[in-house]
């Protein structure tokens, strides 16, 4: 019996691609690697330390109609967006009996903010509550009342 032998041009290709996918593989994990040691980490602790300034001085803001009167809540947000509050919510309140309009502080620990939308309303200090919820991912909610007339309002 003979025995069959491969000769080395025929079995070339193969040994050429495995070879170059090895030395493709090879340098993609020397190169991760390396960066691994080069690039430094980001340290978990000064970030979750410094959030408040990573967010910065974005006031996110909820507003809502309690007055009934319609239109109200969008010209209350175009206003606040043009003093440059971020509205992410705009709807109406449970009910439609509020007289006065209010703006409640949703963090107990960021009266500032909400005083600050407030002031941009025209109103003072005196309407602004403090309702804490950790249901709300916001910072701010203005409930516009039927005095929505009295606001001083920014247009665009």
């Amino acid at each position: 019996m003979s025995e069959k032998r491969t000769s080395p041009e025929a079995s070339s290709p193969w040994v050429t691609v495995g070879l170059t996918v090895f030395t493709f593989l090879f340098v993609v994990l020397l190169s991760a690697l390396v960066l691994r040691f080069l690039v430094p980490r980001i340290d978990v602790e000064r970030a979750k330390r410094s959030e408040k300034a990573l967010i910065g001085n974005v006031i996110q803001v909820e507003v809502l109609n309690g007055g009934g009167i319609e239109g109200a809540a969008n010209t209350v947000t175009t206003s606040l967006r043009h003093l440059g509050f971020d509205v992410v919510e705009i709807g109406n309140f449970d009910v439609f009996d509020v007289e006065q309009t209010v703006v409640l502080a949703r963090d107990g620990g960021d009266v500032e903010s909400a005083e600050r939308v407030a002031r941009g309303l025209g109103l003072s200090d005196d309407r602004v509550l403090i309702e804490e919820s950790a249901d709300y991912y916001l910072d701010v909610t203005v409930l516009v009342g039927r005095d929505y007339e009295s606001l001083t309002l920014e247009r665009p």
